[in-house]
């Protein structure tokens, strides 16, 4: 049996207690030698009676450890009587640090505890929790390669961290009020109020209705209550787009109905926003005029101080940056931007490294990959070689694949910004250089025009890349699954094959050979990206008979501008074409009345999708189609029954309007689930995926896998990817990787 050895341990080992883990095994078993961090691995050369159970006991790893690669070889050389943590070398560059961590039961302990040590102190942190990658400058994970290099510890600090009994024994973020980040409070002029106590004093000015920019881990947030909502989205000018809100997490049953499963997300160490359905549909309208609301608990030490002294029970709490831009994080940034849209900042002197925004799931599917759970490494297979994917355009970030792992950073945002492209290359520096990345390939969305295909180009031409452009619903399919299926992907627009605008795709194959199997109907985009804004141009585009002309013209469009509709439809004048779900899904909820210009993102369709919650949906009949060898169902023909439902009975009636709302989801994704059904079956196929942006509507994804499940199909929809774009970059590493495998 064994009594001694050389171990070197890969994956999520850095920034997670694992040098001070392995000293307490040390000591419990009777071990000398020691250990130490080499590169993004751990190294650890030991001797003793007990190796062995010290080495089951290693092999469990500390809490936030995630273990890929775990060897043990021979150990000839000298070992030392004691066991010690030796500084750092360089190494091997494969492992990556855990996402930031929620603030830990225990630490929130020390900081409510009074008299003690961290008593109020809002940056209180251990080695099971705190900030990780949006302080990292580079790895091994030492101080000195971190933000808080610039506060030297005090001695009381230093002891902790000497301590192996202590749990911020090698803590690399230590800190107390002594010698740790301080905060300020700033008026809009950037002057420091004078208050003895910063966060009563910001508790205090929200509870008084004043507006307050927070500087918190990965960037800034907007806090106010909800009073004053409204007037904070008078400033921003966002008077329709829903907020989401930091809640006490005793609160929440009084606003929402909220499940198991939604309470476990909450409650966990990546602290996410969730969408869950409010109790009363149009309460909390301000917030939000869905029906769902955006909630998330305190996360860090300084939102529990700062709800210590809420008299309010929630607080807005929205990104500062405008939506598709990247979080603002500094602080001369902030008050150039915020100056005139926030009353007071709330700020503090630790830089932040890396910006990361607030993860968003709904039920259990991922919006938004971030914050908590960013950066993910996943587990694949594709050789030895290196992978870039650069992502889509909208909702972006960016995928590297190396040495079995597949690494994708947190939410960027619209890198059509010059702002926000910049951000995607600062990520992928970043990220590059934690995981020492020399691109063998890098793969990009396949339309032509996209600032992040030219950026693929010019960096596979710099370093001697192969590069691959990938279709952008393939790329959804690629990665929910590698293996062979009928592929569903349902959202906005993609740069399809043809180059027309696709988002209604029915697949056929196994990465990278996918067939395009069937789809919806091609209709017309009138303006193009402004029938997106003016959704009403959508509708007149799928139909643009006397019935439709004379609703708009009720609604006051002249005759003159559907005169000018007209002749652009005729003669193809800046119309696109496209089979897209989500500009269906934006014409009817323009016929409804529902919404009739979009200001965010997604608006039309979300608002139909609150609308057709307490409708009750009827059965229509299913108009498919084909083209060619393709079969297709006929959105026009479902939007001409809509359009009659709707003019049936005046089409005001609210209750009305609901039903149909929902029948027209509740068919549309009927005739989907039928076209994969019928591909299924004439390809002998067992397995469905399903992604998309759409699919976040509930309905229409819970209505599509009820049918293919009843057809005797097996469902897929992929949990561990957002279901939108977020989930592109990582499918177009998978697909390009498999095809050089070829």
């Amino acid at each position: 049996m064994r009594q001694s050895g050389r171990i070197i341990i890969r994956g999520i080992v850095q920034g997670v207690g694992f040098r001070p883990f392995v000293y307490a095994r040390a000591q419990e078993y009777g071990m000398s030698g020691w250990v130490k961090n080499l590169g993004s691995e751990v190294e650890i050369c030991a001797k003793g009676k007990l190796f062995e159970e010290f080495l089951t006991a290693v092999r469990a790893g500390p809490p936030l450890a995630r273990i890929d690669h775990f060897a043990v070889t021979p150990w000839d050389g000298p070992i030392p009587y004691d066991f010690a943590i030796l500084p750092s070398g360089s190494g091997t560059l494969s492992g990556m640090i855990p996402p930031d961590i929620a603030t830990c039961d225990q630490c929130l302990g020390d900081i409510t505890c009074t008299g003690g040590r961290y008593d109020g102190y809002w940056a209180t942190s251990c080695v099971n929790c705190g900030p990780r990658y949006s302080i990292i400058r580079s790895l091994p994970y030492d101080r000195e390669h971190t933000s808080m290099d610039q506060f030297r510890v005090c001695p009381d600090c230093g002891r902790e961290y000497s301590d192996p009994s202590c749990r911020r024994h090698h803590a690399q973020t230590i800190a107390c009020a002594r010698c740790g980040p301080r905060l300020r409070l700033l008026d809009p002029k950037g002057n420091t109020m004078d208050c003895s106590d910063v966060i009563q004093e910001t508790a205090h000015l929200l509870d008084s209705g004043s507006i307050v920019a927070i500087r918190g881990i990965g960037g800034f947030h907007i806090a106010c209550i909800e009073e004053s909502a409204g007037v904070l989205k008078g400033r921003l000018g966002r008077s329709e787009q829903p907020f989401a809100i930091m809640i006490r997490p005793g609160h929440i049953d009084r606003i929402a109905t909220v499940s198991r499963a939604e309470r476990l997300l909450l409650e966990s160490p990546w602290r996410p926003i969730v969408a869950v359905g409010k109790r009363d549909p149009t309460a909390h309208a301000a917030i939000s005029n869905l029906h769902t609301i955006g909630c998330m608990f305190p996360y860090t030490g300084l939102h529990h101080l700062l709800f210590s002294h809420l008299s309010h029970p929630l607080l807005v709490m929205t990104s500062a940056n405008m939506p598709g831009y990247p979080m603002i994080t500094e602080i001369d940034q902030a008050m150039a931007r915020l100056g005139h849209n926030v009353d007071f900042f709330l700020t503090h002197n630790r830089s932040i490294v890396n910006r990361c925004d607030d993860s968003v799931i709904r039920d259990g599917y991922i919006i938004r990959l971030s914050r908590g759970l960013a950066p993910k490494r996943t587990p694949l297979d594709l050789g030895g070689r290196t992978i870039l994917g650069v992502g889509p355009e909208l909702n972006a970030n960016i995928t590297i694949y190396r040495d079995g792992f597949a690494t994708t950073s947190p939410h960027i945002g619209n890198v059509r910004n010059p702002g926000t492209f910049a951000y995607m290359e600062e990520t992928i520096a970043t990220i590059g250089g934690l995981l020492g990345a020399e691109y063998d390939i890098i793969a990009h969305d396949a339309h032509p025009q996209f600032l992040s295909t030219r950026y693929a180009r010019e960096l596979a031409e710099a370093g001697d890349a192969t590069l691959v452009p990938v279709q952008h619903h393939r790329a959804h399919i690629a990665a929910a699954t590698a293996d062979p299926c009928i592929g569903i992907t349902i959202d906005g627009v993609g740069y399809g094959d043809d180059g027309t605008a696709w988002g209604g795709e029915v697949f056929a194959g196994q990465v990278p050979d996918y067939e395009r199997a069937a789809h919806l109907e091609v209709v017309p985009m009138p303006g193009g990206d402004l029938a997106t804004t003016y959704p009403e141009r959508m509708l007149f585009g799928i139909l643009p008979g006397a019935e439709v002309q004379d609703l708009l013209l009720s609604r006051g469009w002249t005759e003159m501008e559907l005169a000018v509709l007209e002749t652009q439809l005729a003669k193809s004048l800046n119309v696109a074409k496209t089979s897209s779900t989500g500009r269906v899904l934006d014409a009817v909820s323009a016929l409804l009345g529902i919404c009739r210009e979009k200001t965010y993102d997604g608006e039309p369709a979300m608002k139909l999708e609150s609308a057709a919650a307490i409708g009750r949906p009827q059965p229509w009949d299913l108009p498919y189609t084909r083209d060619g060898a393709r079969e297709v169902l006929s959105t026009r023909l479902l939007c001409k029954q809509a359009l009659r439902e709707y003019l049936s009975r005046g089409g005001a009636d609210e209750g009305r309007i609901s039903d149909i709302a929902a029948s027209f989801q509740y068919n549309l994704a009927r005739g989907i689930a039928g076209l994969a059904i019928h591909a299924a079956r004439d390809r002998d196929y067992q397995l469905v995926v399903l992604s998309g942006g759409v699919a976040y509507n509930r309905m229409i994804r819970e209505t599509i896998a009820c049918e293919v499940q009843q057809a005797g199909l097996d469902m897929l929809i992929n949990a561990e990817y957002p279901l939108g774009d977020g989930c592109i970059s990582f499918g177009q590493c998978r697909y390009a990787g498999m095809l050089a495998d070829r």
